[in-house]
């Protein structure tokens, strides 16, 4: 499977962005998706993740993010309102195989988030 990010960009704080996961390739179906995030000079960290049996967060972004899919379309999205300076990162979706589970990353998109 290949992922597209898209949608970082520059928000002030308080502002909110939506965040699109674009998959191609293989079936959407057969993956778990996630959302995970790598802050200037720190590890990158889980955000939330979005299974057959729901979705989870993080603590610090719980009420805040919300992470959706959308089968038809091949999307993964996360909603990110009341954002924060402590949100700004590269955020960077994952796909993992529900068989294999093997972890498949799209190419970061960039959260700048002003105070």
């Amino acid at each position: 499977v290949q992922l597209q990010a898209s949608g970082g960009g520059l928000v002030q704080a308080g502002g909110s962005l939506r965040l699109s996961c674009a998959a191609s390739g293989s079936m959407f179906s057969l993956y778990t998706w996630g959302w995970y995030r790598q802050a200037p000079g720190k590890q990158r960290e889980w955000v939330a993740s979005v299974t057959d049996d729901g979705t989870t967060y993080v603590d610090s972004v719980k009420g805040r993010f919300t992470i959706s899919r959308d089968s038809a379309e091949n999307v993964v999205w996360l909603q990110m309102n009341s954002l924060k300076p402590e949100d700004t990162a590269v955020y960077y979706c994952k796909a993992n195989h529900k068989i294999t589970r093997r972890d498949y990353w799209g190419q970061g998109t960039l959260v700048t988030v002003s105070s």
